[in-house]
């Protein structure tokens, strides 16, 4: 059914799309490719949220040109009016003269899902989809989740030895994996909204959060578990600038300690914490309220564990340094109970492999 031209037009489209990544929430990742006999006349790519999607912004490019070609898309083209003032595409695709559309998926949002196909269709152009569809729906898993459950794909990712040992048995941390491996992490938080760790990594380590080891940096929205509001108003996460800080604290956080970090600036998000630990489906829920599409966790075993338990995590990345820490006591990526047989092992499928430096990567999906 595809032709070779096809494949690799639709590849320069996702490669468009992809140059955007992290900058479009909540809006998906688009690029869009005119193609008129055989040539490309004009590109263009969904560059961050509030500006020209990018058929519109292709089209623009194309002028004349565009009467008569082929248009590529990841993504079905939107057929309602944008909130930011961005007219429905599907109008720029029927006025600009285009006869052909091939798109690599459906839109997943509810307000569009076919009607943006059913409509050009309707107007004669001929529409064609399911091209690379397996690659466009992983470069937009993370908006395809948000906009259908209202709550944000979640990405837990952890550095362990080979022996399984996230610290030593002193619980020394620093540095687990090499530096590849450290450039890699500082690429998912510039890429993800916002990245979340428990109370002891900042009561231990003082971590800043932010993004140090990338170009074009995009800081995520920090976000500490700490359910009896320990968070020292001079750590980093909430002294140093580099975005905005939650702190997520339990009905039993200490009024004093919360109007503290409240007037230093963080934001205090109370939520219940049976057990004394926050409820993670409950922390899901309303940091979905609050339009953060993604999270990284790059939390310890205990808060990895909460997550897990809960049925909170969509991917995980592994990272295995070559080297063995040993001991007893020494903390593993993933604490908690535990379970009692290997048959109630938690899977992950579609597993990747990868080397990073002297480490490997092992990722996969929930």
């Amino acid at each position: 059914m595809w032709t070779e031209d096809d494949i690799r037009f639709m590849r320069e489209a996702h490669d468009l799309a992809k140059s955007a990544e992290g900058r479009t929430t909540p809006d998906p990742m688009v690029g869009a490719v005119v193609v008129r006999q055989g040539r490309i006349v004009s590109m263009g790519y969904h560059g961050e949220v509030a500006t020209p999607h990018a058929e519109a912004w292709a089209i623009q490019k194309a002028g004349s040109e565009a009467r008569g070609a082929t248009l590529y898309l990841n993504l079905e083209p939107c057929c309602f009016f944008a909130k930011r003032n961005n007219p429905p595409c599907t109008e720029a695709i029927i006025n600009s003269g285009i006869r052909r559309v091939v798109a690599s998926m459906k839109d997943p949002n509810p307000l569009v899902n076919g009607r943006g196909i059913a409509k050009l269709k309707r107007h004669g152009i001929k529409v064609e989809v399911g091209l690379l569809e397996k690659e466009a729906r992983r470069l937009n898993e993370v908006f395809a989740k948000h906009i259908t459950t209202k709550k944000p794909f979640i990405v837990m990712k952890t550095a362990m030895t080979i022996d399984g040992k996230i610290a030593t048995r002193t619980g020394a941390s620093r540095w687990v994996a090499g530096p590849e491996s450290l450039r890699f992490a500082h690429h998912l938080r510039n890429t993800y909204d916002a990245i979340l760790v428990g109370i002891n990594n900042v009561l231990v380590d003082n971590p800043q959060l932010n993004v140090r080891l990338v170009k074009k940096v995009k800081n995520p929205i920090r976000i500490v578990l700490d359910a009896f509001a320990r968070t020292p108003v001079r750590s980093k996460v909430v002294s140093h600038p580099g975005g905005k800080t939650i702190i997520a604290v339990g009905p039993k956080a200490p009024a004093n300690r919360v109007k503290a970090l409240e007037k230093a600036g963080a934001e205090v998000l109370k939520l219940p914490a049976p057990k004394g630990l926050i409820d993670i489906k409950a922390l899901v829920k309303e940091l979905g309220k609050k339009k953060i599409t993604s999270l990284l966790v790059e939390g310890g075993g205990e808060v990895n564990a909460s997550f897990l338990k809960a049925k909170e995590v969509d991917k995980a990345y592994f990272i295995i340094a070559p080297k063995i820490f040993g001991g007893r006591e020494a903390k593993t990526p993933v604490e908690g109970e535990g379970i009692n047989l290997p048959r109630q092992a938690v899977w992950l499928k579609q597993v990747h492999q990868e080397k990073l430096g002297e480490d490997i990567l092992v990722s996969g999906y929930f």
